[in-house]
Formats: C-alpha cells, sequence, structure tokens
C-alpha cells in the first residue's frame, strides 16, 4: 500500500501519518526502488491503534508509552487517569451550566454578573453603588478581585465580605459611599475626611480589617492602595490612609471590631 491508501483505510490524512512517523509512534516502512514507502497491513494496525488512543482523549506522548508496552498494563493505568480526567472535567462543565443557568435566570444580565456564584451571592446583599464613583470602584474590584483568584481563594473572599451582607449593613456602607462621594472636591485637611475615615473603621469587619493591614505589607499585593489613590481625589484618598492608620492602631491596642482607639493619630503606620 502507497501512503493515500493506507490513510484512507484507516481513515486518516496523509499530513496525519507522516506526523505520527515524526513523533516516532509509527515505525518507518520499507522504501521501495523507487523511495516510495511500501506500507503492510500490520502498519494499517498499528495505525488504527493509534487512532483509537487519540478518540479516546489519550496524548501522543501517553500514546507513546502506552506502545512501549506490549503487555497493556501501561495502557489500563493511562485509561484510568484519563477517566478520572473526564470525570473531574464533567463536575466542572456541570458547575459551569449551573452557574450559566443561573445567570439566564436574571431577568436583566448583565456582563458583570458573571462571577463566582460565591461572590455573586455576596453582591446581590452588599449596598449597591448609589450611582457614586467609589461605589462603582470598590465594586469593580470585588469583581476583579474574583475573577483572579483561584477557586478556593474565591470561596474564601466572598465569605470574608459575608458580615457586610448583615442587616442594616447595606444601609452604613451606602452612607459611606455617599460621604465618600461628597468628598470629591474637598481639601484633605476637611474635617469630614476623618470623620470619614473613622466611619469606615467601624463599618469594617475585623478579619477584614486584619486581612487589609496584612495584604500592604506583602510585596506582591502591597500596592492595592496606591493603586486605589490613583483612581480618587486626593481628599478620598487621604480617608482611604487614615482608615488604615485607624485600622493599624486598633490592631495594635486588641480592640474589637468597630470600637475606638486613638484612630492612630500619633502614627503613620508606614502608609
Amino acid at each position: 500500500m502507497r501512503i493515500g491508501e493506507l490513510a484512507a483505510l484507516v481513515g486518516v490524512s496523509t499530513r496525519t501519518v507522516r506526523h505520527y512517523h515524526h513523533q516516532g509512534l509509527l515505525p518507518e516502512p520499507e522504501r521501495l526502488a523507487n523511495g516510495y514507502r511500501e506500507y503492510r497491513l500490520r502498519d494499517a494496525v498499528a495505525l488504527a491503534r493509534i487512532r483509537r488512543l487519540t478518540e479516546l482523549g489519550l496524548s501522543l506522548d501517553e500514546i507513546r508509552d502506552v506502545l512501549a508496552d506490549d503487555r497493556g498494563r501501561e495502557l489500563r493505568e493511562v485509561l484510568q487517569e484519563l477517566d478520572a480526567d473526564l470525570a473531574r472535567q464533567q463536575e466542572a462543565i456541570a458547575a459551569r451550566r449551573e452557574r450559566l443557568a443561573a445567570l439566564l435566570a436574571e431577568p436583566d444580565v448583565h456582563p458583570d454578573a458573571a462571577v463566582s456564584p460565591a461572590m455573586a451571592a455576596v453582591l446581590r446583599d452588599l449596598p449597591p453603588d448609589g450611582g457614586t464613583a467609589i461605589g462603582r470602584l470598590d465594586r469593580e474590584l470585588m469583581m476583579m478581585i474574583d475573577t483572579g483568584a483561584a477557586d478556593g481563594d474565591r470561596s474564601a473572599y466572598a465569605e470574608l465580605l459575608q458580615p457586610l451582607t448583615a442587616p442594616g449593613m447595606a444601609e452604613r456602607g451606602a452612607g459611606l459611599y455617599a460621604r465618600l462621594d461628597e468628598l470629591a472636591d474637598a481639601d484633605p485637611g476637611d474635617p469630614r475626611v476623618a470623620e470619614t475615615a473613622r466611619e469606615m473603621a467601624d463599618y469594617i469587619p475585623g478579619e477584614m480589617a486584619a486581612v487589609m493591614i496584612t495584604s500592604l505589607e506583602d510585596p506582591a499585593t502591597g500596592g492595592w492602595l496606591a493603586e486605589m489613590s490613583q483612581e480618587m481625589t486626593s481628599a478620598q484618598a487621604e480617608a482611604f490612609r487614615l482608615l488604615i492608620r485607624t485600622l493599624r492602631a486598633r490592631a495594635r491596642e486588641g480592640l474589637p471590631p468597630g470600637e475606638r482607639a486613638d484612630d492612630g493619630r500619633a502614627d503613620d503606620g508606614g502608609t
């Protein structure tokens, strides 16, 4: 048989046959005096076996290992691993379809709704942005963190935000958005800046405050405050700087969430 006849017999292209030769999966047949390859039935059997294994989902490297073991023990092990991989893929697909079904059930599907289910549940109970620039920025950052995090970290992050969904917290959060928005044209020394910072410190749960402080000390995540400040006015950025000072002061004194200390007025805390 010529290469075209072999390919047609097994149901692949001649290019595929040449590729398998190049990868060392299919041995090169003897060549006739005129230089043409002469394929025999055993070549067709080998090629058909390779095709069957690729259809099962094995990679070419895995097929090479299988073909190297005539007793088939390697094949059983590889097939078991493949079956486990397919089972994990099925679970992932089922989870994605469940999330899609939830999105399609929404009356108004927005691109920002495509976050993890845990984050979507939290966002439904968090305060709306109220049309404020700070509110929109805050929600956008939450969605960005959720998108970039691994699955386990997404759940942990959503759980960290859960206390903000407690009764009364949404109203407090919306009020803070409004007050920060009012600072857009203020001077950084405006008394409202320090008062807003203290109100934010009272609003933020203790575990979240600890994570915020710790993240600023991590070189990999420590730039978030500076990045946020670039999106805010000088007075709004000062409010967040004072917020971090206050949280650090309360952490040093071991105060519970919402209880005021000296608010760190004597210490910049490196912020």
